[in-house]
């Protein structure tokens, strides 16, 4: 299948499913995720109407930035983990910053964002070790201390469910962090990735990350 191709596919995947949940198309986002493609896969993208792009590192994001700067309508999240000494080239490189999930890590990114920075905080549902993300029970405190900090802008949450092929193992983690977002206030959910999507945007998400559905699979190394 061509890039084209695989675009067509996902938003008529999106569309049954918005329309089967009695959403409309405009309140999701799709961000297809860049991550170890080259700057030219997201220019063609691009080109095919593309206009939010998600990179999970900031070193390799900021390596194809320089190719991309004619592209004035692309929208960057930032949606792999964040260590604090990276929030510099972080706050320069990104739109958006999903994974906000430590105090000390929104006090950089206000620090050196040079304007308003839309942040999202990645809370960790998932009981394995390897996930990031603020534990729901600290999310009142990190929210204050955010909201605190007068460049940033909260909008969201997102999470990382453990992965599996079955969307029916992934669904309690999007129906979870749905809930907190309502207890809170939040607007904006990021969850859902290539194979299970669909049962993100039944449970809420405004947001979803899309990689292998769009860009076929990852190049090897």
């Amino acid at each position: 299948m061509t890039l084209r191709d695989r675009i067509i596919q996902v938003e008529a995947r999106i569309e049954a499913a918005v329309r089967s949940n009695g959403r409309r198309r405009e309140e999701i986002t799709l961000i297809a995720v860049s991550k170890k493609f080259p700057a030219s896969a997201m220019r063609e993208a691009y080109g095919l109407g593309l206009r939010t792009f998600g990179e999970n590192y900031v070193q390799e994001f900021a390596d194809k930035q320089p190719e991309l700067v004619d592209m004035p309508e692309a929208a960057y999240h930032l949606i792999g983990h964040l260590q604090s000494n990276k929030a510099r080239v972080a706050a320069e490189l990104f739109g958006v910053v999903q994974t906000v999930d430590s105090v000390k890590l929104a006090r950089r990114l206000n620090e050196n964002a040079t304007g308003p920075l839309e942040v999202m905080i990645e809370v960790k549902l998932s009981p394995e070790d390897s996930k990031s993300g603020s534990a729901a029970e600290d999310l009142p405190g990190l929210m204050e201390a955010v909201q605190a900090c007068p460049r940033l802008r909260l909008t969201g949450l997102m999470t990382m469910p453990p992965w599996s092929a079955d969307p029916a193992e992934t669904r309690p983690y999007f129906r979870e962090l749905a809930a907190l977002a309502r207890r809170h206030g939040l607007p904006k959910l990021s969850m859902g990735m290539s194979h299970d999507f669909e049962a993100a945007i039944e449970e809420g998400a405004t947001h979803i990350r899309v990689g292998t559905a769009i860009f076929g699979a990852r190049p090897k190394p």
